[in-house]
């Protein structure tokens, strides 16, 4: 094995002398398992001196992260990009030279929200104390749980870049919808760069003065899009009637407020920069 103390200074010499540098780190199966659960979110600081030493050696490092969740990545302000290919499998590294050569885009967009520091993260809690858990966020889960403590996260559920840039320009949504039914609507969004590309565009829902409690505001769909650059596409998202329905205790059955919600389309959780209203009409339940 490598001496993991020489480790770093190696990589800085080898990375001052070239155009770019990659350089990969990840879990393995000693921290990440499913039959246990964490108790650190850090790649550790072996790793992390690695990718420091590299960064501050070339600027045009590419960190590529192997994690099957969210890990603590503090260098990543230093790291000219970061690109996660989760666990990739026998073809990863194929898969991998094909992104970074360009001939593919990156085209994943995170179904998790990251911590910077796992002490920024709304639930750490996950041990019982005397036989119990108490579930305190209840509904506030995820990005949920971020937005509803106003905390920033390191990167937002629904975050992902390729390579070119876009614009979310306009978002229409029908006037109003009956309670019980799906809800389509549409989103324009512009390629603003030198390339053709591919956007998710994802929509999100609230409800202001809900009768019930609920999230700031919570995912309800996403579809996407390609275009040419400069060309402007509109991506058609179908909300399902389920991501309006809450659950009545009383009635012990699922039921719709009407009124007002509105809806949300960006491309993540936490941009979110069109917004529209929706009248949801029918008889009021719940």
């Amino acid at each position: 094995a490598p001496d993991a103390a020489a480790s770093p200074a190696e990589a800085a010499r080898a990375a001052a002398g070239a155009d770019a540098a990659i350089v990969v780190v990840g879990t393995t199966e000693h921290g990440e398992c499913e039959g246990y659960d964490r108790t650190t979110l850090s790649l550790g600081a072996t790793q992390n001196a690695l990718v420091r030493a590299v960064a501050a050696a070339n600027p045009r490092t590419v960190a590529v992260v192997n994690s099957g969740g969210p890990v603590e990545l503090p260098w990543r302000d230093a790291v000219g990009a970061v690109l996660l290919a989760w666990f990739p499998g026998q073809e990863g590294g194929d898969g991998l030279a094909d992104v970074l050569f360009g001939r593919a885009e990156p085209g994943g967009r995170l179904p998790t929200t990251w911590p910077a520091a796992l002490a920024d993260a709304p639930v750490t809690r996950t041990l019982p104390a005397d036989g119990r858990l108490p579930y305190d966020e209840g509904i506030h889960v995820g990005h949920r749980g971020w937005l509803r403590h106003a905390r920033v996260p390191a990167y937002w559920f629904g975050h992902g870049l390729g390579y070119t840039t876009w614009a979310h320009e306009e978002l229409t949504v029908p006037p109003r919808a009956g309670a019980g039914e799906d809800v389509t609507v549409r989103v324009r969004v512009r390629n603003t760069g030198a390339r053709p590309g591919r956007e998710v565009v994802q929509v999100y829902l609230a409800r202001p003065g809900s009768a019930v409690e609920r999230p700031v505001r919570w995912f309800a769909g996403y579809a996407a899009v390609r275009a040419r650059p400069g060309e402007s596409v509109t991506a058609t998202v179908r909300v399902p009637a389920r991501a309006l329905r809450h659950w009545c205790v009383r009635e012990r059955a699922w039921r719709t407020e009407t009124g007002r919600w509105r809806v949300l389309a960006g491309p993540s959780a936490g941009e979110v920069p069109l917004v529209a209203d929706l009248e949801v009409v029918g008889p009021r339940t719940g």
